[in-house]
């Protein structure tokens, strides 16, 4: 451990206490500690006009104010604080050598009655004390809170229990997904689990995480996407499937990017991309109303409405509305893409509308918004536009100037399948990633797919919303980071 300064010293006179407490048989790391009840829930039951009531409580000592043969102690638990007040005379002598050892950050678990000091606070007066947990280190800061943002990442278990509103954006994200789930399962979805480690990188245009199967001698991928695979599904016969699950992309880390996140993908036969739509808008307004009790929700100071419907605007048209010429003017999309930085060997076209349309565009779009029919070349997976052979029945949902949804009118022609799929690969810019052809899923298109629409949510940006956060790492528990050293 890296452990510097006055933690040092603390870590050392801890370990003393320690020995102390292994020398008068007590195990300072505790055992199972049944029927607790949790810190908020004991406060709220007290009334004045009750008799007093029994509970038993445990979490983390945040205050300890020694009063010679009395304590009172503070205990932080999930749900919020209370206090307890032990003293000698009602948890015995042993006992009370050991409360004179605690420190702050300790974890404990106590029993007693429940009632309201003369200062009217309520507290739980202890009949029992067991210590559960000794700590070696103390709380950052005097219990308040961790503030350094990087140490904030590294050490999340101490951000989370000295950070409660950090503990709370969590918790948060743990309804959000249960929300999503239940949606989906109302609507007569089924949630699947498709293959992580592929043999092809397919799905979506990132670049791939590698690994190798020793026994099978072989390179796989961390799915990009599970995109391929759950429409196979839905040739098997699964006519309404989902996975919410962990993608993997070898890419920049940004305030809105991370290579580890977490998507939901979806896909219903017989629909397309409009009922896909109707899907997001169910998704995210019903899912404001389960967790936030509103479909109005601030973020950063801004009010959104996520009642439907939601307008719909056309990516050719926006393009050309916010830079004065079209996605097919190669000339002047170069001039852009070149205004923001240099133009190197791996220059591509629709790379750069992509970027161009991002740079210019996305901004403005606080939504929530659908961005809808697409290049072709943009999007290899989607079916074509019947009023355009340019465009494709695809779109993306804006919220807060952020992307959060994607969908498609899926292709299920097989040799259209095939075309689009060389092309791409023909056209990727070199990245020292073999390009390869998905026969297998050209295949399994030859059986027969039906007509679909499918989506992909990103399910991070859709908590960073609901959670008023400006940087994905803040909702994720456990974020990449740079080995230190």
């Amino acid at each position: 451990m890296d452990i510097e300064g006055q933690d040092a010293k603390t870590y050392e006179l801890r370990v003393e206490k320690l020995k102390k407490l292994r020398e008068r048989g007590i195990d300072p790391f505790g055992s199972r500690f049944d029927g607790e009840r949790v810190a908020v829930s004991v406060a709220r039951s007290y009334a004045d006009d009750k008799p007093e009531a029994s509970a038993r409580i445990a979490g983390r000592v945040s205050a300890i104010r020694m009063h010679g043969k009395s304590a009172f102690v503070d205990i932080q638990d999930l749900t919020g604080k209370i206090q307890v007040y032990l003293r000698l005379n009602e948890i015995g002598a042993d006992d009370y050598e050991v409360v004179k050892m605690l420190d702050v950050g300790d974890i404990i678990g106590v029993e007693g009655k429940v009632g309201k000091t003369s200062t009217g606070e309520v507290t739980l007066f202890a009949s029992g004390f067991r210590l559960l947990c000794k700590t070696l280190l103390p709380p950052p800061e005097k219990w308040h809170g961790l503030k350094d943002i990087e140490l904030r990442y590294r050490r999340r278990y101490v951000d989370l229990f000295s950070n409660p509103e950090v503990r709370a954006s969590f918790i948060r994200r743990t309804q959000i997904v249960k929300a999503v789930r239940h949606i989906l399962d109302e609507l007569g979805f089924i949630e699947v689990e498709t293959p992580i480690m592929q043999p092809i990188a397919g799905g979506a245009e990132a670049l791939p995480f590698v690994t190798h199967h020793n026994a099978l001698d072989m390179d796989l991928y961390l799915r990009i996407a599970p995109e391929l695979y759950l429409k196979r599904l839905l040739v098997g016969g699964f006519e309404k499937v989902y996975e919410l699950s962990r993608n993997f992309r070898n890419e920049g880390i940004s305030s809105r990017h991370s290579p580890e996140f977490t998507m939901l993908e979806l896909y219903r036969a017989y629909g397309d991309y409009s009922d896909m739509m109707k899907i997001v808008e169910a998704l995210f307004s019903q899912t404001a109303i389960s967790v936030m009790g509103t479909t109005k929700i601030t973020y950063q100071g801004v009010e959104y409405d996520l009642t439907p419907p939601y307008p719909r605007l056309s990516y050719t048209e926006l393009f050309k509305e916010s830079l004065g010429f079209d996605v097919w003017d190669e000339e002047n999309v170069k001039k852009a893409y070149k205004a923001k930085g240099n133009i190197d060997k791996d220059y591509e076209h629709w790379h750069a509308v992509d970027k161009v349309f991002e740079w210019y565009c996305e901004e403005k779009l606080k939504g929530p918004v659908f961005i809808v029919d697409y290049p072709v070349e943009m999007s290899p997976l989607a079916k074509r536009k019947g009023t355009d052979e340019r465009l494709v029945e695809r779109f993306e949902c804006f919220l807060a100037g952020m992307e959060v949804a994607n969908a498609f009118t899926e292709l299920n022609d097989p040799i259209e399948q095939r075309k689009r799929f060389e092309a791409q690969i023909a056209r990727i810019r070199e990245d020292g990633i073999p390009r390869v052809l998905d026969e297998d899923y050209i295949m399994a298109l030859s059986y027969g797919m039906p007509p679909a629409g499918g989506l992909g949510v990103g399910i991070d940006r859709m908590v960073m919303f609901f959670t008023d956060t400006q940087t994905i790492r803040d909702v994720i528990l456990f974020p990449l980071l740079r080995t230190k050293g």
